[in-house]
């Protein structure tokens, strides 16, 4: 579903802005480890913590967030609420979803409402610090045993029903290039593949990708690759 990218990509311009970050984790040593993690990283800056969900959207009004790094359970309100209400405003923060498990259907749940990325708590510092920057550079994170857990569920729970219908009268709005392309994010293509399976350039592929997520209303290749699995399509 994601294409990889190298650390160098990932790593900012020394005269870009820094990556401003929301901390959202309703244990304080948990916020702690990633206040000293993230705060010693150079392009990243916290910009505010919070406890809890119901803190989340006063808090992006005040500090404009790049980038929201929440856990997904939370007592009040939980990181999935959470996301789904930051996602319905306009010109929402990236979200990144952090939790200590990687089969829950909640991660689906994440993912659908426009999350651009799940990381493990015991992910390594590093590999952290370079998910916040691509997510504010637009690219997707998710490990490669999520991705592969997710196409499972989807495959198991997609292709049938309702939601299986509505995919396919989503992917039906598509011209018949918009929808190879389509296709191609859903089998889990980078642009460089997608582009030599079509014989088209990469800036022809990422235009067509961004036309794609403007004409269905989606966030990002993810939500594109998760339509394409509920639909059924190969």
């Amino acid at each position: 579903m994601t294409e990889p990218a190298s650390e160098t990509e990932a790593e900012p311009a020394s005269d870009s802005a820094p990556v401003r970050v929301l901390l959202v984790d309703d244990d304080p040593l948990v916020r702690s480890g990633l206040r000293l993690m993230l705060g010693g990283a150079s392009g990243v800056e916290i910009v505010a913590e919070a406890a809890d969900g119901a803190e989340v959207e006063p808090l992006v009004d005040a500090h404009a967030p790049d980038v929201v790094l929440m856990d997904i359970r939370m007592p009040t309100v939980d990181g999935l609420a959470a996301t789904e209400a930051l996602r319905r405003r306009p010109h929402p923060p990236e979200v990144v979803m952090l939790t200590t498990f990687n089969t829950d259907d909640h991660v689906l749940r994440a993912l659908r409402a426009g999350a651009a990325g799940f990381v493990l708590k015991h992910t390594p510092p590093a590999r952290i610090v370079e998910a916040v920057r691509k997510v504010a550079a637009g690219e997707p994170v998710l490990s490669p045993a999520v991705v592969r857990q997710l196409i499972t569920q989807v495959a198991d729970g997609g292709g049938r029903g309702d939601r299986a219908a509505l995919a396919r009268r989503r992917l039906a709005l598509l011209g018949d290039r918009e929808r190879e392309v389509a296709l191609a994010v859903g089998r889990g293509r980078s642009n460089a593949e997608i582009a030599a399976d079509l014989f088209m350039s990469v800036p022809t592929v990422k235009t067509h990708v961004s036309r794609i997520l403007t004409k269905l209303d989606l966030n990002n290749r993810v939500q594109i690759a998760l339509l394409v699995n509920d639909a059924g399509e190969p």
